[in-house]
């Protein structure tokens, strides 16, 4: 075999065009060179970097050039390889105030941590020469949780009593892979929408993105908290509900700041505002993440227990707990 990207191209794709093959990349440092065409030889397998990939933020394509979409020449198998990047940010929430960073090393040990457990993605972590953490990680193939969302072409209330019962058992088992993750002293960190994956096939829900990390000391765990509360208010709603959306269509209803979401003043947390026949005890958890709620859930094993309550006691889940005896 030889040794530049174009002959070690061509021994293992015949076809692969001359004026596309790029440089054999040793060393990941400088990943915004890193493109099409290129080959990254990590620990002994040659990957050939096939696109950059993106991130929807706010309705738009936000490009992240430190993640790439690989084939594996060796052995034909298609992932998705992160490099080292780190930045940070700060945040606000409420009263709550908090640095963000962004931690490869983090996100290496909760694939190590969760190795094997399919409510997580999966990969490994290697070196290249420079030392840098590069992760490889296996492809899931589905579905973002809100863009399944926006493909039930249900009213909500059909959508609440038929598809959310077993909805809502699949969110209490993401729910116990982020509690799995605190008691193991650590974060998931970007807990959104756009990070719970529905996979095709198995239609299992599954957390991608770990390698934030954030700076809480009373609470390390309260944004991950918050995170999860976003999602419930999303299956609740069955998408996202404004105090906008509620007034144009009803304008005797009175909608104030305390019936927004804390983390997101613009999304409405009570729910019963636009739909009146939600249960009140499924309402009231939906209240925790509030501007008008003063005491939130003091741990996601507490935030588990509140939903395993919730799924007992109401009617509507009469018929998902026959087949999720384990519930």
């Amino acid at each position: 075999m030889g040794t530049s990207a174009y002959e070690i191209l061509t021994h293992y794709i015949p076809t692969f065009p001359r004026k596309r093959a790029g440089r054999i990349v040793t060393n990941t440092t400088e990943f915004m060179s890193i493109d099409y065409g290129d080959v990254m030889l990590l620990d002994g397998k040659h990957h050939l970097v096939t696109k950059n990939l993106s991130e929807r933020r706010f309705g738009l394509e936000d490009p992240k050039y430190w993640v790439k979409r690989c084939r594996e020449l060796e052995t034909g198998k298609h992932h998705i390889i992160k490099l080292e990047f780190y930045e940070k940010f700060d945040i606000s929430i409420g009263s709550i105030r908090s640095s963000c960073y962004r931690s490869p090393r983090k996100e290496s040990r909760i694939l190590e941590l969760v190795d094997g457990d399919m409510r997580f993605m999966q990969g490994r972590t290697v070196l290249d020469e420079k030392g840098n953490c590069v992760r490889i990680l296996d492809i899931i193939h589905g579905s973002e949780l809100d863009i399944a969302l926006d493909r039930i072409e249900l009213s909500h209330e059909e959508y609440f009593n038929t598809i959310f019962p077993d909805y809502f058992v699949k969110f209490i088992g993401a729910v116990k892979a982020i509690d799995h993750l605190h008691q193991n002293h650590e974060q998931h960190g970007d807990i959104r929408r756009d990070h719970l994956l529905v996979e095709a096939g198995t239609k299992e829900w599954r957390w991608i993105d770990f390698d934030y990390t954030f700076g809480l000391r009373d609470n390390p765990f309260a944004l991950d908290l918050f995170g999860l509360g976003s999602i419930l208010l999303l299956l609740v709603g069955q998408r996202e509900i404004t105090a906008r959306q509620v007034l144009a269509l009803n304008q005797n209803i009175k909608v104030s700041s305390e019936d927004m979401a804390l983390a997101m003043p613009h999304r409405l947390a009570n729910i019963q505002k636009r739909y009146p026949y939600i249960p009140d005890t499924l309402n009231n958890i939906c209240m925790h993440f509030s501007a008008k709620n003063s005491v939130f859930y003091s741990s996601v094993t507490e935030f588990v227990s509140a939903l395993l309550t919730c799924f007992h006691e109401l009617p509507v889940f009469k018929s998902a707990r026959g087949r999720y005896p384990e519930v």
